[in-house]
This record gives structure tokens, C-alpha cells and sequence, in this order.
């Protein structure tokens, strides 16, 4: 009797942090006496930048100058958040610092862009922290910056817990849009570990049908981070011991060969681990028992079975199809961001080319949708990169020829 009353623990956990994670926070818009956040939190080393720098976390406002970078290929352009950004996010949404702006269009030519832990008016209780946000932009022209969409306060997308050691927080890791619909992919985080490690109790999926503007999880989309396998039956969260290795993720639409397939992309918590990739059918997304994992000589259909397709340390990642190079195109950011280049999903992948230094102190890199060479316009790719000593989202460019 005791593996059924497990498994029955496990679901209900499982749909117990589900449950929290649904609500949507209510916050108040600034005040006329607002003030964008500075840390005052401990200083922790962040070996994969290089740097000492403030706790995962925590807000390292206040927002400086754009550090500028060129090097004839990579360029840095403008701050895309912050109250210095030409967007000033601080007032039209309450944003004063953020991270991640997880990019992809929506089917109709709009970029949506998931961002981190987000924070507003410091001269608040809470300092306006929200676990995740969601800005947009029409914007078709990069090269002078990444115009948003809009006003009004941005409130979370999906909730949490907000207890360190059973849920933090949740963050977004990738989004695609299919067949008129937007899902986002995100983890939830149960605790902040040693300087780029971090635990998580699953990741999910989060489908909206009102262009991101209410999302919902279903059950069945999510992947527990237990590291054994015990079947919790239809419907259910899934738990198998690959789940580990997908708790972060990257989406990409196949092409060519691959067209008719969607690729997610998978690493283990933290920015430590490989990375390792699944493919499904796009009306198929929300079913994780169509799913197939690259085994290294094929496709099987348990995460089990998934062998890494990118040695570690990998960190977020970023990947897409570009036609200027009839490529797959991956960024990450162990010290600096790198670049890679595949003719299949799955690789071979080259080595890594270095895009951007690690003075930068940059992290998680996102790839633009409406880049031109993801459009097949020219070499130019556009991303958006997290910085944490002023803890928003920069917008830079490199030549990817």
C-alpha cells in the first residue's frame, strides 16, 4: 500500500503548487512618490560571470548608463527595461528592474516577452516584486532599440508560493505561439542554492488564449523534479526521472526536414548541466506522452531515454531557425555569451563562438523572432540580454555571418 499513497502525495503536491500558481497577484500602481529599486541584500560570487555580484534574487539597481560594446560584430544597442531605458518601463508599467524577456512572436507579428522576477516602487512594503511579466512590441526595426507596446501596470502572468524552500518563485524559460495560441514553458523555483544553482519542484506549461493576458497550467503539462520515475497515471503531473533534465527550456519550430515538428530544448536547474532536446507534433504541446527525446541515435518516447546533445555547462538558452545561415542558431552565457550553429535540431552542434565578453557580465540571451537573420534579411541577430549590475534586460546585436 505504501506506493499508491506516494504516488497520491505526489500528485496532490503537485497540484497544490499548480493551484497557488494559477492566482494572479494584485498590486498597486506607483505611488507619485515612487522610487525604482536598489539592493541592500548580500553579496555572493557569481563564478560563471566572473564577478561579485547580488544574490540571485534581489534587484542590483539602481539602472546606470548602457555599458557600451562594440567590436565591428556584436553591438551593444540600447536597455530595453529600466527607468533609463527609452521605453521607461518604471513609469508606463511600474517595471524598475527585471530579467530573462524570453522573446517570440504571436502569430500575428507581435513580439510577446516573458520577463523574471520583476520589481517596481522600492518605497513599497514589498518593493512591487512580482515572480514573472509580460510587455509587448510591434516594433519591426531594431536597430535603434526595442520599442514596447502600451502602458499600465504589468501584473504577473502565473503566481507562486513565495516561501523560500517550498516555491519562491516562478520564471519563464521559453515561449512559442501555435495555432493562435501562447504558451509559455517556465520552472518553479523551490529555493535560491550557491552562486548559478538553483532548485526546482517542476517545470510546466502555461497556455493562454487572449494573447497573454490570462494563462492557465494544466496539469499534465508538468514535469516533477524528483529524479525517480514512478507513474501517476492519465492526466496526471508526469514523473520521470529525465523530467530533471527539462526544467528549463528553449522552443523552436523545425524547418526543412524537421518542418511539421517543435523542438524543446531542456537543461537541468541551475547553469550547470548539458543540454538535451524533445520533439512533438505543435497540436500536441500540452501532451507530454507524445513527446520524443534524442537518444543520440534516435527518437524514444520517455525522458528517460533523452542523452545530452550539448556537453555542460549550459545555461537559459536561446535557439533558432536562421535562413541567412540555413542553420540552427543557440546562445547561451557561461562567461560571456556564446554562439552555436547546427543543420538538424538535435546536431551535430559547432563549438561555441564567443559573441559577447564576459566584462558584459551578461546572462541569459533571447533571440529577437523579427531579428533579420531569423527572417532571412540579412546577418544581423538581435537578443535580449539580462545584466546584473543593473539587474534589466539590454538589447544587443551581432552579425551572425
Amino acid at each position: 500500500m505504501r506506493r499508491p499513497r506516494h504516488r497520491s502525495f505526489q500528485a496532490l503536491l503537485a497540484g497544490a503548487i499548480v493551484a497557488a500558481s494559477a492566482l494572479t497577484a494584485v498590486a498597486t500602481p506607483g505611488v507619485a512618490d515612487a522610487r525604482a529599486c536598489s539592493n541592500s541584500g548580500p553579496i555572493v560570487p557569481i563564478p560563471l560571470i566572473g564577478r561579485f555580484l547580488p544574490k540571485i534574487g534581489a534587484a542590483a539597481g539602481p539602472q546606470k548608463a548602457m555599458p557600451v560594446y562594440d567590436s565591428g560584430r556584436t553591438k551593444t544597442v540600447a536597455w530595453v527595461t529600466g527607468p533609463r531605458s527609452m521605453n521607461k518601463t518604471f513609469g508606463r508599467f511600474g517595471v524598475s528592474g527585471t530579467d530573462v524577456g524570453v522573446a517570440w512572436d504571436n502569430g500575428r507579428g507581435q513580439t510577446l516577452l516573458a520577463f523574471g522576477d520583476t520589481f517596481g516602487n522600492c518605497l513599497t512594503g514589498d518593493q512591487q516584486w512580482r515572480h514573472n511579466a509580460l510587455l509587448r512590441s510591434g516594433d519591426q526595426n531594431l536597430a535603434d532599440g526595442l520599442r514596447l507596446d502600451g502602458g499600465g501596470y504589468a501584473g504577473q502572468m502565473f503566481g507562486a508560493l513565495g516561501f523560500e524552500g517550498i516555491e519562491k518563485t516562478t520564471i519563464p524559460t521559453a515561449g512559442i505561439s501555435i495555432n493562435g495560441k501562447q504558451y509559455v514553458n517556465y520552472m518553479s523555483v523551490r529555493a535560491w542554492g550557491p552562486p548559478s544553482v538553483w532548485y526546482t519542484n517542476y517545470s510546466a506549461t502555461a497556455v493562454s488564449s487572449d494573447n497573454g493576458h490570462s494563462w492557465f497550467t494544466p496539469q499534465n503539462t508538468i514535469r516533477i523534479n524528483a529524479g525517480v520515475t514512478v507513474p501517476l497515471g492519465a492526466g496526471s503531473p508526469s514523473m520521470q526521472a529525465g523530467d530533471a533534465n527539462f526544467q528549463q527550456s528553449a522552443y523552436v519550430k523545425g524547418s526543412g526536414a524537421d518542418a511539421g515538428w517543435v523542438f524543446q530544448y531542456g537543461t537541468p536547474n541551475g547553469r550547470f548541466g548539458p543540454a538535451y532536446v524533445a520533439r512533438f507534433r505543435p497540436s500536441d504541446i500540452l501532451d507530454l506522452g507524445k513527446y520524443e527525446y534524442w537518444t543520440g541515435r534516435g527518437w524514444a518516447p520517455t525522458p528517460d531515454a533523452a542523452r545530452p546533445i550539448v556537453r555542460g555547462p549550459v545555461t537559459e538558452l536561446s535557439v533558432n531557425w536562421s535562413p541567412v545561415l540555413n542553420k540552427y542558431v543557440m546562445l547561451d552565457s557561461p562567461r560571456g555569451v556564446r554562439l552555436r550553429t547546427a543543420s538538424s535540431p538535435q546536431g551535430p552542434w559547432s563549438p561555441p563562438r564567443l559573441v559577447a565578453p564576459s566584462s558584459l557580465e551578461l546572462y541569459a540571451p533571447m533571440m529577437l523572432p523579427n531579428s533579420p537573420a531569423l527572417r532571412g534579411t540579412g546577418p544581423e541577430l538581435y537578443f535580449n540580454a539580462s545584466r546584473w549590475d543593473d539587474y534589466n534586460v539590454l538589447l544587443v546585436r551581432t552579425n551572425v555571418r
